[in-house]
């Protein structure tokens, strides 16, 4: 079973856009819900695609330096460049990591989708080593899914 309660955060979701939140309020939210299930969620970032760059908008948990990232470099760029989400069990086994922090073990990308378009992504940074299994991966994406709706 999964940490984390995928249907408790959209339902916060949804009660914020019933309230007319604006963007900035639902990915602030998506990320302090996300990052309250605790371990293994050490941070939670919401990127959003702008041209050919993410742009960090919301984040919980550790500040990083990464506010943009050009598509194809890293975890989250290459997560757009393949469109494919990304599921790092080792962020040390990867060649074009850039890291957010020291303690960072694992990283986990999901793509937040319209259609075939990518809106953005939610990217998850944690301390334990290999914690995503397909549940959290796909609880994380129930989310996504909701975000791509109200955004």
């Amino acid at each position: 079973m999964a940490v984390l309660d995928a249907d408790r955060v959209v339902a916060a979701l949804r009660g914020a856009f019933a309230r007319e939140a604006g963007r900035a309020d639902l990915l602030r939210t998506a990320a302090e819900r996300i990052r309250a299930a605790g371990a293994p969620y050490t941070s939670v970032y919401l990127y959003m695609l702008h041209g050919d760059e993410l742009v960090l908008e919301a984040f919980a948990g550790r500040e990083t330096d990464h506010t943009r990232i050009p598509v194809g470099t890293g975890v989250c760029g290459t997560a757009v460049a393949t469109g494919l989400d990304q599921n790092v069990p080792d962020v040390r086994s990867i060649s074009n990591y850039l890291a957010c922090n020291a303690w960072t073990r694992s990283e986990l990308v999901v793509l937040i989708r319209r259609g075939p378009k990518i809106l953005g992504q939610i990217d998850i940074d944690s301390d334990v080593p290999n914690p995503f299994a397909p549940d959290e991966e796909a609880a994380v994406r129930k989310v996504a899914d909701a975000l791509a709706v109200l955004l």
